[in-house]
């Protein structure tokens, strides 16, 4: 059967809404959500999902073009990794306030001041972290980086991104080139390139492959590379992400180290760490001013324990659910010599309830998801006096302070441009017992 092709349409965007793409009517009154405009632009759009009430599509040109347009620098693939490139810089911070404000305007929540986005003015090269996909050019009949096109399976093919620290892009291009210069190897060999990158510029890289019997590398190649270190990795075919099935090669320095707020942590190259530190520490100092070092804190969804080991005071309980991240947390404890003061709990959050005490400011950190309804009612029933919430989704923290709103109001709060040029935004709340 074949595929029906989907239709081009003219359409003026409405305004930005929750996830960074623009709305607007199109002609059949069925309403379309769309990639690459701006509010108030006319533009064409190639729909590319359409069902009963709602469609999808990407703009395909521009007829009137809004004032905050601006050109893209990844112009072939923004849309894939940053797909607010074309909006100058005070545009992106004001709709990043705004969909904060009306993430709480939905749930009944009025934040008390004026949202304000922090950012270090750092817009471009601030990623320490890219994972590359392999495109095969028919054309020239060679192997390129790529990403993914945003909502397809298709793949644009790179030569950088703009987002990422200069070390990134030239591990990159020195990975590819060399193995351009394998003639056996097709991008079907392969499956990711995750590079990534420390604040001092000392670069690891991880080379997914589908063959457990992959092509080895010299000990001369390695040093080719310019980096610190490279673990070549088996990763199960059958499972789309990459994931270490088993490592064939390694060279090197496989892990690595920053530090943050002047503590020292070491995390593994595919572990979870902060993308962007700068603008981290940032909201590290600010959420510092909320807590009593003289009292228990409870770091919960704590990751590596990055904010309970640079804030959280003398007596400390950090609970992760992921099994890698507590062992690096484990391994940064013991390195700061604070096995007396820090606990280190691998539970899911909503497990480690007992942790959770009224004499302890509680400090969460959740995944998009937001809390889970056990953490939430544990909160209502134990009430600590202050919850410290970081959070990379404003919709579902805004529905947890709804929640928490019976027993706590919102004591201060600060949004921050943790990835520019894209639509996320991370959000603070302070919630203090009325």
């Amino acid at each position: 059967m074949k595929k029906k092709t989907l239709p081009i349409v003219t359409v003026k965007l409405e305004g930005i809404v929750g996830g960074g793409r623009t709305i607007a009517t199109m002609g059949s009154g069925q309403r379309i959500f769309v990639w690459g405009g701006l509010p108030g632009e006319t533009v064409n759009v190639q729909v590319t999902k359409k069902k009963a009430k709602l469609a999808e599509g990407v703009v395909t040109e521009v007829i009137e073009a809004s004032p905050q347009r601006i050109a893209p620098r990844d112009e072939d693939s923004y849309l894939s990794t940053s797909p607010w490139q074309i909006m100058n810089f005070d545009s992106e911070q004001h709709y990043k306030a705004a969909l904060i404000e009306e993430a709480f305007e939905l749930h009944n929540i009025v934040l008390p001041e004026a949202i304000e986005i922090y950012s270090d003015g750092r817009d471009y090269q601030y990623r320490n972290k890219i994972e590359y996909s392999w495109y095969w050019d028919k054309v020239n009949n060679q192997l390129d980086l790529s990403f993914f096109r945003r909502g397809t399976h298709g793949k644009v093919p790179v030569d950088s991104t703009s987002l990422a620290m200069l070390p990134i892009n030239r591990a990159g291009q020195a990975m590819r080139d060399l193995l351009r210069k394998k003639a056996d190897i097709r991008a079907y060999d392969l499956k990711t390139l995750l590079v990534r990158c420390s604040q001092s510029g000392s670069t690891v890289m991880q080379l997914y492959v589908k063959n457990p019997d992959f092509i080895s590398f010299t000990d001369r190649e390695f040093n080719q590379l310019g980096v610190a270190g490279l673990q070549v990795i088996f990763s199960n075919p059958k499972s789309p992400a990459s994931v270490i099935t088993k490592i064939l090669q390694s060279f090197g320095e496989t892990s690595l180290s920053d530090n943050i707020l002047g503590v020292p942590f070491n995390y593994a190259v595919e572990g979870f760490f902060q993308i962007n530190l700068a603008v981290y520490e940032q909201a590290l100092k600010d959420m510092q001013q909320w807590i009593n070092t003289d009292q228990p804190t409870v770091d919960l969804y704590s990751g590596v324990g990055s904010i309970g080991l640079t804030i959280g005071g003398s007596k400390v309980t950090m609970v992760e659910i992921n099994e890698p991240a507590v062992i690096e947390m484990r391994r940064n404890i013991t390195a700061l010599e604070r096995e007396k003061a820090v606990q280190a709990i691998l539970a899911p959050s909503e497990k480690a309830l007992d942790h959770i005490t009224g004499d302890a400011t509680i400090i969460v950190d959740p995944p998009r998801a937001g809390l889970h309804d056990d953490v939430t009612d544990k909160l209502l029933a134990v009430q600590p006096k202050r919850i410290v919430y970081l959070s990379c989704n404003p919709v579902t923290q805004a529905r947890d302070v709804e929640r928490l709103s019976a027993k706590y109001g919102v004591r201060y709060h600060r949004g921050y441009n943790f990835f520019p040029r894209t639509p996320h935004i991370e959000h603070l709340v302070v919630l203090d017992l009325k």
